[in-house]
C-alpha cells in the first residue's frame, strides 16, 4: 500500500493496482515474454523512495533479442504510465531478468 498525502487529504494506492497498471506496461513492451516472481520475489514491487516511487520488475525476456534495448522500453514505458496513473515520479527502476523464451 502506498500512501499520498495531498491537499484533499490521504490518498492510498493498494500493490494490485500498481501490479495490474505495471505489469499491462511491461507485458506490452516489445521482446517481454512475460513477468517472472513468486512469494519470495514478487514480479512487482512499488515502494516509497523519498518523495516518488521505486519499482523492482521481475521479467521473461525473448531469447534471441537485445536485452539492453528491452530493458530501456520497459522503463520508458512504466515510468510514463506510473507517472501518468499517480502524479508521483518514479525515480528508479529496477529490472531483473530471470530468464529468456524461446519465441514461436
Amino acid at each position: 500500500m502506498i500512501r499520498l498525502e495531498s491537499h484533499m487529504g490521504l490518498i492510498e494506492v493498494s500493490q494490485d493496482y500498481f501490479d495490474k497498471i505495471v505489469g499491462s506496461a511491461v507485458t506490452s513492451c516489445f521482446g517481454v515474454a512475460g513477468m517472472a516472481g513468486g512469494r519470495r520475489a514478487p514480479a512487482v514491487r512499488i515502494y516509497r523512495d523519498g518523495g516518488g516511487l521505486s519499482v523492482d520488475l521481475r521479467v521473461l525476456v525473448t531469447y534471441g533479442l537485445n536485452i539492453a534495448a528491452i530493458v530501456r522500453g520497459i522503463h520508458s514505458r512504466v515510468s510514463y504510465t506510473v507517472e501518468g496513473a499517480t502524479g508521483l515520479e518514479v525515480r528508479k527502476i529496477n529490472v531483473f531478468v530471470d530468464g529468456m523464451l524461446h519465441g514461436n
